[in-house]
């Protein structure tokens, strides 16, 4: 009986470890590069401020998903006298993991002095 091995089956091609390697460093880039959630935040507004061109007002709900970030913004769309009858709208905006803006839809509009009849029940 022979104790030898293929040295085939044991050693790495030059190619096969630079795929290696370069997937490995891909990888820990997507990692490191993962933006924290303060500057999700401002970038979500940015984006969204430049693509509706209305200024957002505040951010009413922010979570992590598996696809990156979901939050709803809180965005003046007319602008009256009081202020207390301005008409507000929320939006729903998604981002992918790095931060950019993925979609948005506008989920509801209101008056800015009114109570939400939704979260009252």
């Amino acid at each position: 009986m022979s104790n030898t091995k293929s040295t085939s089956d044991s050693q790495e091609t030059p190619q096969s470890s630079q795929k290696s390697h370069t997937t490995q460093k891909s990888q820990s880039s997507q990692e490191t590069h993962r933006p924290k959630p303060m500057e999700v935040l401002r970038e979500a507004r940015a984006q969204l401020a430049e693509l509706t061109g209305m200024t957002a007002e505040s951010v009413s709900s922010f979570e992590q998903t598996e696809e990156g970030w979901a939050l709803e913004v809180e965005v003046m769309e007319l602008e009256r006298v009081p202020d207390t009858m301005s008409l507000m709208a929320s939006y729903q905006v998604e981002l992918d993991a790095e931060g950019q803006l993925t979609g948005y839809r506008r989920v509801r509009r209101y008056e800015r002095g009114r109570a939400d009849s939704r979260g009252s029940r």
